[in-house]
Order: C-alpha cells, then sequence, then structure tokens
C-alpha cells in the first residue's frame, strides 16, 4: 500500500493570475482592485463546487472581518508550526531566478498580518493541515514571518459563500497498518488497478482488506472444533461536505459534516468459540488519509481514519461453520440548522445472503466483521461512528442442519441471523464551522436491523 499522497489545499474567492499581483503579502491583497461587473458576478452566486483537490495548489489566506480581503490565493506557505505554542512561520515561494536581497536594501515587506487567517494543507509540524488566525506578527527569520496564531473558524474564509458536495476519497491515499499478520490489502483506481487476493478484481475506487485469524475455543472441544475467523471488507469511502452561508450570530445558516460508502464484506466463523461475558474484539487493520476537498476553490482538509475488526461472543457450547455475505451503503454524520444546532445523521440498508450455516449442540454465537471510523477537519475529529455488520445463530437441542443441502434432518430449534449495528457520536470539535459549542458529545443514537436468515419455520 503506498504511503499517503500528501496533497495541497487551496482558498480562493476567484482565480488568480500569474501577475505579480500574486507574490504580494498577505496586507497588502485588498490593494487589489475590482471592476464592478467583477463585483456584482461574485455578489450573484455564492455558490462554490466541491471536489477532490488538484495534486498541487497554493496556500490561502483571508483578512479580518470587514477588511474587504476574502480568501484568496497566496504564494505564502506555512513553512513550520509547533502545535504546542501555535507559532509558525510563513514564508513566500521563491520564483525560480529571484535574487535574495542585497546587503543595505530595504527589507521585504511583512509576510502576514494581525488578524490575517491561514489555510494550508499538511504542512511541516501540521500533518493535518492548519487553519488559524494570526494573532501576533513576532519577527522575521532566516526562514520567514514567525507568528503567533490561534485556531481559526471555517466562516472566517467561507463566509457568505455556500457549498455541498460529496467526494470519493483515493483508496491510493490511506495508509494501512497492518495489526494482524494474515491481512492482505487491494484496491483500484482509474488506470491503476489491483487484483484482490482470491483473483477478484477490486471495483473501482475500493479498497479491500482480506484477514484470517484463530480465536480462542472453547475448553473440552475437540481438536476438530478449533475456532477462526476469516473474511474480507470492501469499502469505497466517501467525505459528505455541506456549508450553508452566512447565518445569523456570525454562525453558518447550515453545515454537515459526514463519511458515507458502498460497503461488501464477506466473512466465515467456524468451531466453538470460548465463553466469555464480553464480545471479543480483534483489530485487523488501521486505515488513515488526510483528503483535501477544494471548495470552490477552498481548501478544506478533511481527517479521515479507520479501524477494522472482527468481533465474536459465545456461550462455548455450539459449534457453527458458518458463512455469509453482505453489501449495502452507510452514511454517518452530523448536521447543523439555525434555530436547531447539531443533530446526529445515520443509515444504513444492507442485505445478506447465507453462503453455508451448520449449527451443532445447543447455545448461541455472534460473529461481526466492522469499521470504526472517525472524520474531522483539519486535526480535530467531529464525528465517530461504528459499523457493525453481524451474524447470529442460535439453537435449541441437538442440531446438525446446512441451509444449502435439500433435505437436511434435525431435531430441536434453530435460527441464523443478519443484522447491522450503526452507532457514534458528535463531538465538540464540529464548532470548527464556526457554530456554537455544545456543551458535550451528542451520541449518533443507535441503529439496529436484525433480519432472518435460515431456521426453524424458514
Amino acid at each position: 500500500m503506498p504511503a499517503l499522497a500528501v496533497i495541497t489545499l487551496l482558498i480562493a474567492t476567484g482565480c488568480s493570475s500569474s501577475s505579480p499581483q500574486d507574490a504580494r503579502p498577505v496586507a497588502d491583497q485588498s490593494q487589489q482592485a475590482r471592476t464592478p461587473e467583477a463585483t456584482a458576478t461574485a455578489a450573484a452566486d455564492h455558490s462554490l463546487s466541491v471536489a477532490a483537490a488538484p495534486a498541487a495548489t497554493a496556500t490561502a489566506a483571508a483578512g479580518p472581518a470587514g477588511s474587504g480581503r476574502p480568501a484568496h490565493r497566496t504564494t505564502l506557505k506555512v513553512s513550520a508550526y509547533d502545535n504546542k505554542t501555535r507559532r509558525a512561520v510563513i514564508s513566500s515561494k521563491k520564483k525560480p531566478g529571484s535574487a535574495s536581497p542585497s546587503p543595505g536594501s530595504s527589507p521585504a515587506p511583512r509576510e502576514a498580518a494581525v488578524g490575517d487567517v491561514i489555510a494550508s494543507a499538511p504542512a511541516p509540524g501540521a500533518p493535518h493541515g492548519l487553519l488559524a488566525k494570526v494573532t501576533k506578527v513576532i519577527g522575521e527569520t532566516g526562514a520567514g514571518t514567525e507568528v503567533q496564531t490561534e485556531p481559526a473558524a471555517l466562516n472566517s474564509v467561507l463566509g457568505d459563500d455556500t457549498a455541498k458536495g460529496t467526494v470519493p476519497v483515493d483508496p491510493a491515499a490511506f495508509d494501512v497498518t497492518k495489526l494482524l499478520p494474515d491481512v492482505k490489502v487491494s484496491w483500484s483506481k482509474t488506470g491503476d488497478v489491483h487484483i484482490g487476493p482470491k483473483g477478484a478484481s477490486v471495483p473501482l475506487g475500493s479498497l479491500r482488506l482480506d484477514v484470517s485469524a484463530e480465536v480462542p475455543t472453547a475448553e473440552g472441544a475437540p481438536v476438530s472444533a478449533a475456532a477462526s475467523v476469516s473474511g474480507f471488507v470492501q469499502v469505497a469511502p466517501q467525505v459528505d461536505f455541506k456549508y450553508g452561508g452566512a447565518g445569523t450570530d456570525a454562525a453558518p445558516g447550515s453545515a454537515y459534516l459526514g463519511v458515507s460508502g458502498d460497503w461488501k464484506s464477506g466473512w466465515a466463523v467456524k468451531g466453538r468459540a470460548a465463553a466469555s461475558t464480553a464480545p471479543l474484539r480483534i483489530p485487523f487493520a488501521k486505515l488513515h488519509a488526510d483528503p483535501v476537498l477544494q471548495v470552490g476553490p477552498v481548501p478544506v482538509v478533511v481527517n479521515l481514519d479507520l479501524t477494522c475488526y472482527f468481533q465474536i461472543s459465545a456461550d462455548g457450547k455450539v459449534t457453527v461453520d458458518v458463512e455469509q455475505s453482505l453489501k449495502g451503503d452507510f452514511k454517518a454524520g452530523g448536521t447543523f440548522g439555525a434555530g436547531k444546532g447539531w443533530t446526529p445523521v445515520s443509515s444504513s440498508d444492507m442485505t445478506s445472503t447465507p453462503v453455508r450455516s451448520t449449527l451443532t449442540a445447543a447455545g448461541n454465537v455472534k460473529a461481526a466483521l466492522g469499521a470504526e471510523a472517525s472524520v474531522g477537519l483539519y486535526g480535530t475529529v467531529g464525528v465517530s461512528a461504528d459499523l457493525a455488520p453481524y451474524l447470529r445463530g442460535e439453537a435449541a437441542g441437538t442440531v446438525t442442519t446446512s441451509s444449502d443441502t435439500p433435505g437436511a434432518r434435525f431435531t430441536g430449534t434453530w435460527g441464523l441471523y443478519g443484522g447491522v449495528d450503526l452507532s457514534g457520536t458528535l463531538r465538540l470539535q464540529l464548532s470548527i464551522f464556526g457554530t456554537p459549542v455544545f456543551q458535550r458529545s451528542i451520541p449518533l443514537g443507535a441503529l439496529h436491523r436484525e433480519w432472518k436468515l435460515a431456521g426453524t419455520g424458514v
């Protein structure tokens, strides 16, 4: 899996040219003149497109509210940032062939001013991007202008504009950390297809992880009942973003941040798992990406984390040999509305099919192959979600059945169920939109669906 490609983002309310004005310090941008026609056009259309950022874009800057200097492209960059002191070094990108100031010449104008808001893609010291307001200009250094900053909010750069869009996350952009030895990773994107471990071509834009592992076996179980799980997760994640323009009390009229996507998984559970008072959860891979959304073109650095896991609980009595395939989609996030505040959004539409199901003896078992997800902006987690599609079997009496073998005999009752659980939390950091801070984290609310796949009476 290739390392995450760091992408640079750009904030702008209009396209800048390659004229010398591009090299002006932030404090000089207010001198740029607009024609009456350009001003009227900008006032009439406040809708910004939302798309994946190109491979190379500029840093962005905006002046204080009322300064007449909206978010714009700039040649400045964040050369260094200290997360503890919140001090940053802002420097200009020198053009090829540009000469250094001669000895005794007047110093160059300051490259940042108090009140400026700087938006940057991942930079040294700010691996998740930076959105900060300059509170003090400390002075010039050999590397650039050192400034003191404080966190800024998106409404300070998006202002009256509106934006809404869903952007797929490039599967090649994920850093994958394998937590178990037998984990295989495959993915595909346009023009660069990686084939899955078993020869299955991974759909365009999807990331697939295959895993197999042993789990503790119930005490006294025969050797033939050794417990194991195996399967795959295939996901095509997307980032959902919305900003509804300036509202009342300096907060945006609306906002939304969430993660969604298509999901497919298939897994097998075999043997007699040990009894446990709590479900055994075993993470097998961690994934991280910092996709950058270009909002009109305004840079929004999104931080996305996924932890894939399998979980099993059993009473140590039932021996199973079960396979299941599942597919569908999911959505989890938070939405803000004027007068309503932040409210959770969660949905999942999935269906499953039993490939094989055999249960022997009385007892119960439940296995899930799921993912924990978190999505945030500029290093602050805003939404966390736990998606857990599962397979549950229960039997009473002595049962040996197979759902795909016609005429199978059994004594007693049994049932095999598919289901999905979706839960999560909205966190305080969603105030990065410029919305009021809520006093505590808000649960997404538990979404639970279950359906019978096979068993007595089916």
